[in-house]
């Protein structure tokens, strides 16, 4: 058995998730940790909400509400939101708890005494109507290397370079149009030239990564700056340093904190659920043990130089030297999974402008598994995708309600119909033909797999349904329906239908866990096939009185049942009269999602457009 590490990207807590999100960090994640849990491995997935920094503090101030109730609003949307869609988290958690808080200052401390942070001076970002420092992200200009418009302060889209807000041609804020004044104040900083080397060093080990990404990471490292780690602002992680620690205004940068948390959760689960509180450690400080950062691309360079910077610097890595923090020596990233961007109807995703669909909203309205179904086979893997609702109720139309979920249905009515149970099979009415498809259902989890480790999920998945294809290819070959007067050949072509279904439902379960269920359970199977996550409520393990929902799950499918694999089917197994597990979703749903979807938008438009009238109404006056 092998320990492997799951770690997702932190969704920001300023606002529920839409279909963009999930398909970059969600559903990827999910289904390589379903693959590695049937395989028999022991894995750990862990994430939660990312809950510091200004842009909560602007959407607070918007909705009258202090950053803490924003933040505990949006952490149990989005808790609910991924428990629905069946995320099968060990721990989904928050960064507003101590035990982060007390994490993130002890890799601080550390990486300042290994001599990778100091203190120095920057110009950043005010806005001139609040006088609150503005995140670079909320600043947008001209870049000043390859005069694209619309860079943010942090990074050129279009270039790739990284910048700073005081680098950008005519700033502006996105919040409301006003051109920032830049005030010179002291800070920390992360010292990512002394990390540069060792950074680059290990991610040209890095051979098996999607190309776009590891091209995308090794060149960050063109040019490398030191990067500031705090912020003049109130809400966030206090700096553990004397003269800081109390200071109200001063707290450390919400991307320093939210990377570490991946470490504190992996903590925090281990205090919770471990058999010691020091579990977490076989996933972190065991060198043969894999970590796998699922997220979008605009991500990369927190986890492929950020993340890895910091762990290099507490590690005492770097061409500064040192030594590990007690936490460490801390495990680099095995892989940096990240996917491409998801549009909407050839539209860029945006809940301001109202381009967006939410979680909730679809699962509202449509099957879970019709949705990671879609998410799956048609996501941004590699390449920009586009959601449509025509493709969407294509894929679950012709795919899972005609191809899979009618097969099942009629490979379970016979059973039920003829025999009542899962019939005997007879080797000596077998055929070729019977063991051709046997043999390719049996082999096609080497295959699977194989794409699943090398994350081509979308392979995979297409792979596993031109099983499913063949399938029905056997049936209507074999014609059941029309064998009458051989029971024993009927009963070994229905047993050999059953074991090729169940082999596919294994196939399909990491991708679509909620049917694979009820499939198992169509074939006669009882006890849970396929877990899904639940959420707790739970008061925080340092914060009395501070509550909060987690996900979390008991996934474990125990010692002896290694679930990828050919399980041969028991005969005899009742089976009971099937339900239709898939339905197809009529044609008109096209049309009433893009009416509601351009009525959404102009409602979004106007009400956006009434404020931004407010906002340099406000401004004029003052």
């Amino acid at each position: 058995m092998t320990h492997v590490l799951v770690n997702v990207a932190w969704p920001y807590a300023n606002g529920p998730r839409h279909i963009g999100h999930v398909a970059g960090f969600g559903v990827p994640s999910d289904v390589y940790a379903r693959y590695e849990r049937m395989k028999g491995n022991d894995v750990l997935m862990v994430s939660g909400t990312d809950e510091h920094g200004t842009p909560i503090l602007v959407e607070a101030e918007k909705e009258g509400l202090s950053a803490q109730e924003l933040a505990n609003r949006y952490n149990r949307v989005i808790a609910k939101d991924l428990c629905d869609l069946g995320l099968s988290y060990d721990l989904f958690t928050r960064t507003t708890t101590g035990n982060h808080e007390r994490v993130v200052q002890e890799l601080f401390k550390q990486c300042l005494k290994n001599g990778y942070i100091y203190k120095g001076t920057q110009k950043v970002a005010i806005s001139p109507s609040t006088g609150r420092t503005l995140p670079d992200r909320y600043i947008e200009g001209e870049c000043p290397i390859c005069h694209t418009d619309g860079a943010r302060g942090d990074q050129c889209d279009a270039c790739g370079n990284e910048l700073d807000p005081d680098e950008l041609i005519n700033p502006v804020s996105k919040i409301n149009g006003e051109t920032p004044r830049f005030e010179e104040t002291e800070h920390f900083f992360l010292d990512l030239p002394a990390l540069a080397e060792a950074n680059l060093a290990w991610l040209k080990t890095r051979t098996d990564w999607r190309t776009n990404v590891i091209n995308f990471s090794i060149g960050l490292f063109k040019e490398v700056k030191p990067r500031a780690i705090t912020r003049d602002i109130d809400w966030g992680i206090p700096v553990p340093v004397d003269g800081w620690i109390d200071n109200p205004n001063k707290r450390l940068y919400v991307w320093f904190d939210a990377v570490i948390g991946y470490l504190s959760a992996s903590i925090e689960w281990a205090r919770r659920f471990g058999e010691t509180p020091e579990d977490w450690r076989k996933w972190w400080c065991d060198p043969s043990t894999p970590g796998y950062y699922f997220m979008g691309k605009d991500n990369i360079t927190f986890h492929s130089q950020i993340w890895p910077s910091e762990m290099l610097g507490y590690n005492g890595a770097g061409s500064k030297g040192g030594e590990a923090g007690k936490l460490g020596p801390l495990n680099m990233p095995e892989q940096v999974v990240a996917s491409e961007f998801m549009t909407m109807e050839g539209r860029k995703f945006s809940s301001s402008r109202g381009i967006v669909i939410y979680v909730k909203d679809i699962l509202a309205r449509y099957p879970v598994d019709a949705v990671r179904y879609y998410i799956s086979v048609a996501g941004p893997e590699t390449s920009d995708a586009d959601f449509t609702w025509s493709e969407f109720v294509r894929h679950n139309n012709e795919e899972l309600a005609a191809s899979w979920g009618n097969l099942v249905n009629r490979v379970a009515n016979l059973m039920h119909k003829n025999f009542g149970e899962i019939p005997a099979l007879d080797e000596s009415k077998m055929t070729d033909e019977d063991r051709a498809l046997l043999e390719e259902t049996r082999t096609a989890f080497a295959t699977v797999g194989d794409l699943i480790e090398r994350h081509r999920q979308k392979n995979a998945l297409t792979e596993a349904m031109r099983v499913v294809g063949d399938i029905n290819k056997y049936i209507s070959a074999t014609e059941p329906w029309k064998i009458k007067d051989d029971p024993a050949r009927l009963g070994t072509v229905l047993h050999v239908a059953a074991q090729a279904v169940s082999d596919a439902n294994h196939l399909l379960a990491p991708f679509l866990p909620h049917s694979a269920q009820k499939v198992w359970e169509a074939l006669g199977g009882t006890g849970v096939f396929s877990p899904l996550p639940r959420i707790e409520e739970v008061e925080d393990l340092d914060k009395p009185g501070f509550t909060y929902p987690i996900i979390t799950g008991d996934y474990k499918l125990g010692e002896t049942v290694r679930p990828w694999a050919s399980e041969p089917i028991v005969p005899g197994t009742p089976v009971a009269k099937p339900t239709p597990i898939f339905a197809k979703i009529p044609k008109e749903a096209v049309e009433e999602e893009l009416a509601r979807f351009e009525s959404e938008l102009a409602a979004r438009r106007e009400a956006e457009a009434q404020r931004l009238a407010a906002e340099k109404a406000k401004l004029a006056a003052e």
